[in-house]
């Protein structure tokens, strides 16, 4: 029999046992524990339990928000359309004071008014002649026009514009067409609003007895602008 000395015993005592219970080994449970343990304090035991959210579920919360909506913006439209129920609203900007440039204002305005229309003529510079007390009865027009039977050249001379005022008043006669007096009576009568810039009106030394009666003067640019924004149709002429 051999004896090992006291000090290798000792040795012995000391190294890595090789038995089974010296191999390590996977435990899921451990493994579990230590991940609970890493993430922070683990929720109540009577907390509810939260079921997955699938593709299908979060699909069909989309389209129910989404057809919500849609119902929300059609009853909005239709709350716009009774508020426009009211007549057509027109404005016409007119700034030309000749006798062509009136007729197109004059006819377009009381025809509007005449099928129900809600119109408003707001003239501003050379447009205040058309509602002007004396010049209204007198508009010129330009004889150097592409369209007139007048030479250019001859359009420069003195005196031409009211030589093609009068042709024009003459070939309106013939046709049997309202003057211009006659069309601006026509457009109150039908409820046309004439409104008169205050602007110009002070410009040109305007005062309020010049216009014909009927006539809305002293408007300025923001109310004019005003009438525009809330109108469905707008002319400049």
């Amino acid at each position: 029999m051999v004896r090992v000395p006291l000090v290798h015993r000792n040795r012995l005592s000391h190294a890595p046992r090789i038995g089974k219970s010296a191999i390590p080994f996977y435990d899921p449970h451990h493994e579990v524990a230590s991940c609970n343990q890493d993430s922070g304090p683990s929720a109540p035991a009577d907390a509810p339990v939260q079921t997955g959210v699938t593709h299908h579920d979060r699909r069909g919360t989309y389209i129910d928000d989404l057809q919500a909506r849609i119902e929300e913006l059609e009853s909005h439209v239709e709350a716009h359309e009774h508020d426009e129920d009211g007549p057509t609203k027109m404005v016409i900007i007119h700034t030309k004071g000749t006798l062509d440039m009136a007729y197109p204002v004059l006819i377009l305005g009381p025809m509007a008014a005449a099928f129900g229309w809600d119109v408003t003529v707001f003239s501003t510079f050379w447009g205040l002649d058309m509602l002007h007390k004396e010049n209204h009865k007198d508009l010129k027009m330009s004889a150097v026009s592409p369209n007139m039977p007048v030479p250019n050249i001859a359009g420069m001379i003195p005196g031409m514009d009211g030589v093609a005022a009068n042709k024009m008043r003459k070939q309106i006669d013939e046709v049997g067409t309202d003057s211009v007096p006659e069309l601006i009576q026509r457009g109150l009568d039908n409820g046309v609003k004439f409104q008169a810039c205050q602007m110009t009106m002070d410009l040109m030394d305007y005062e309020d007895d010049d216009f014909i009666e009927g006539v809305e003067t002293g408007v300025g640019a923001a109310g004019a602008l005003r009438e525009m924004g809330d109108s469905d149709v707008q002319l400049l002429v």
